[in-house]
């Protein structure tokens, strides 16, 4: 995470950062769920909640490292495309 962060950033930031405690807190239910004997159903449902909750705050990262590339004033529109096609067969 840079140093210096505009109100935007620290938005994004504190977004990402809430969506993971929520996944962490689903994890955490997940487990009890699993201890005590629960429905796989009902499991399984849990899961797919943490999955979607998890993909979110992912896809909020992705857009930052989107907007990194796009916004960089030192690269050409020509080495941002090449950067934000970078990131996306990487991390996608």
């Amino acid at each position: 995470m840079r140093v210096h962060m505009n109100n935007h950033e620290a938005k994004s930031r504190d977004a990402i950062l809430k969506r993971l405690a929520r996944v962490e807190g689903q994890v955490r239910g997940i487990h009890a769920m699993i201890l005590r004997g629960e429905e796989c159903e009902a499991v399984a449902q849990q899961f797919s909640a943490a999955r979607k909750a998890l993909d979110k705050a992912y896809q909020e990262m992705l857009v930052c490292l989107a907007e990194d590339a796009i916004l960089d004033p030192d690269q050409s529109n020509a080495e941002k495309l090449t950067q934000l096609r970078a990131i996306f067969t990487k991390y996608t």
